[in-house]
């Protein structure tokens, strides 16, 4: 019989939270204001960062959705914007919390969810205390950011910490964040459509060339966003620049980035046939994921329409990337 079919990339946004400058201390954190029963926008400040409505914080339209899209497992993972990164460690902490326990309680147990929760990157001590709070309380993974201001993946601390993701068996969704701005940036939501496959690219280069999979264990089961951005498309460039400039290419990589093709997996948020078919052909049938990036406006729906419709794909292949894969990426059997 056909698993389940999973996607492995969607989001959450709890309907209210508590004012995080009096619970976390600090100034401009996001906030929601709610406009309507049905329509509230995320606000950082005084600015509008992001319009969000019911799919983001109600189950049962979340449930519907689901049901229309033929998605029978949703991993919900938090939305960037509460990540901060870039704040004193103590303050990423009380907001890691606050989000981590908004998250239990919306989902409320509901089997349908498999709830990945945040930690304080910056501080890898306290990003491994939160993890293992959070999988005790009913986390199954967690989702980072794929930076912390200058400090890639392949950061010491960062390298501890997905280090202990593997040693406790939790899956890990990297997704870009805080990407650059700038008057070429900041039209047409470039930041989004350019910005962010350039910091998953450059996140999967950290991974390889800085050396951080010669450091991890096989063990790590670890999921790019967003197809991995724009690594698969750019490996061979990548590969002849290992071997005819490893002088300035290689960094502390034992291997060409190719070598590592089967360290990590990718969802299918591509929206097209062929950038798919790259993918499977490039990574393997076995490394692909269904990825919406639900319930936001440049995420696929239906759900898993691309891989549903790709002509090139046989039956178990589909079935792969539909169900199998995603069961193994969460550890759970097929």
């Amino acid at each position: 019989m056909p698993g389940p079919a999973v996607d492995v990339h969607t989001h959450l946004v709890p309907k209210g939270w508590p004012e995080l400058a009096a619970a976390c201390g600090g100034t401009d954190w996001p906030w929601l204001r709610i406009d309507s029963e049905r329509a509230a926008m995320i606000m950082v400040g005084e600015t509008e960062f992001r319009p969000v409505g019911p799919p983001a914080w109600d189950p049962a339209v979340r449930r519907t959705d689901m049901d229309a899209d033929g998605i029978d497992l949703q991993v919900v993972s938090p939305t960037p914007v509460f990540f901060a990164y870039d704040r004193p460690a103590d303050q990423a902490v009380k907001v890691a919390r606050i989000f981590n326990d908004l998250t239990l309680e919306t989902l409320a147990g509901d089997e349908r969810f498999v709830p990945f929760c945040q930690v304080p990157l910056q501080d890898p001590d306290a990003a491994c205390a939160e993890l293992d709070r959070c999988l005790a309380a009913g986390h199954v993974g967690v989702e980072i950011g794929n930076h912390v201001g200058d400090k890639d993946l392949d950061d010491a601390g960062i390298v501890a910490f997905l280090a202990h993701c593997a040693e406790v068996g939790a899956p890990v969704l990297v997704h870009p964040w805080d990407m650059p701005g700038g008057p070429r940036l900041d039209r047409w939501m470039a930041r989004w459509l350019a910005g962010m496959p350039a910091e998953t690219h450059l996140s999967l280069l950290a991974m390889t060339l800085g050396g951080a999979f010669d450091r991890l264990p096989s063990s790590l089961r670890i999921c790019f966003a967003h197809g991995g951005g724009s690594f698969a498309f750019w490996l061979g460039r990548l590969d002849n620049a290992w071997h005819r400039r490893g002088d300035a290419v290689r960094g502390r990589s034992v291997h060409a980035p190719s070598h590592y093709l089967d360290r990590f997996v990718v969802d299918t948020v591509v929206f097209d046939e062929a950038p798919l078919r790259l993918l499977v052909d490039t990574l393997g049938e076995d490394r692909v994921l269904v990825g919406s990036d639900y319930p936001y406006p440049l995420g696929e729906r239906p759900a898993g329409k691309v891989v549903r419709t790709a002509d090139f794909l046989s039956d178990g292949q589909r079935h792969k990337l539909l169900s199998a894969n995603a069961l193994r990426y969460l550890g759970r059997p097929g």
